[in-house]
């Protein structure tokens, strides 16, 4: 309806109140709408230049130019590794047996498993569930004395065996890489070199610039989050 010229300019405080809250109210919107737009061409930036991870992960000790931000991103995404103490990720500390069979127990939607004869060290440890699921499925079979060893550190090539034995429980098809192809093929312990051959046939485990694995060296939180990608993206060919 139209309003009366006359009626137009006479002075009404509560419409000119209402014309003021009005302007505010679509001010605010359009603020909102362009933090929105702002917040968008942030996220397609960090995309375009590998900060995504970064960003996504809210790792403080991760810049975004590292080689293994993808992993990072990509095992946090989908809860199979979790930050440390601080809420850093620690790319760098020594990976231990209880971690890896944690992240594998995850892997499987970490099931609650009872079994008679639990690995007596684990038993009452944070990752007894898991030491009791790893034993289970045949993931770990724990040392001679009968005891897991949670907190002893992982070589890289008891990582492949780890990961070998969780392929082995899925029934995956196994692989045979060449281990002549790098120039430490012979540092590979004898109980081992399946496993390796496994983990390099199917494009888990990688050589260095070097063109070494690295067997006997500790294998650190990036080197597991890669791995773990890995196996979720299987080699094509």
């Amino acid at each position: 309806m139209e309003v009366s010229p006359l009626l137009s300019v006479l002075p009404c405080p509560s419409r000119t109140l209402d014309r003021g809250a009005g302007k505010r109210e679509r001010y605010g919107k359009e603020v909102v709408a362009v933090k929105k737009r702002w917040i968008s061409l942030l996220c397609a930036l960090a995309l375009t230049t590998g900060l995504c991870g970064a960003v996504e992960a809210g790792y403080p000790d991760i810049t975004g130019d590292e080689w293994f931000v993808e992993a990072v991103e990509a095992v946090t995404e989908a809860g199979i590794m979790t930050g440390l103490e601080g809420g850093v990720f620690g790319p760098y500390e020594p990976v231990t047996r209880a971690t890896v069979i944690t992240v594998l127990w995850r892997l499987e939607g970490s099931p609650q498993t009872v079994i008679p004869d639990p690995f007596p060290d684990a038993e009452e440890d944070w990752y007894g569930p898991q030491a009791a699921w790893a034993k289970v499925t045949g993931v770990a079979s724990g040392y001679e004395d009968g005891s897991f060893g949670g907190r002893d550190l992982v070589t890289k090539e008891q990582l492949a065996c780890f990961l070998y034995r969780y392929a082995q429980y899925k029934e995956e098809a196994l692989a045979s890489g060449a281990l002549g192809l790098f120039r430490d093929a012979e540092a590979i312990s004898p109980w081992a070199e399946e496993a390796v051959r496994h983990a390099v046939g199917v494009g888990i485990l990688k050589g260095n610039d070097q063109g070494t694995l690295e067997p006997q060296g500790i294998a650190n939180r990036a080197a597991l989050a890669a791995m773990l990608q890995r196996m979720q993206t299987p080699a094509v060919g």
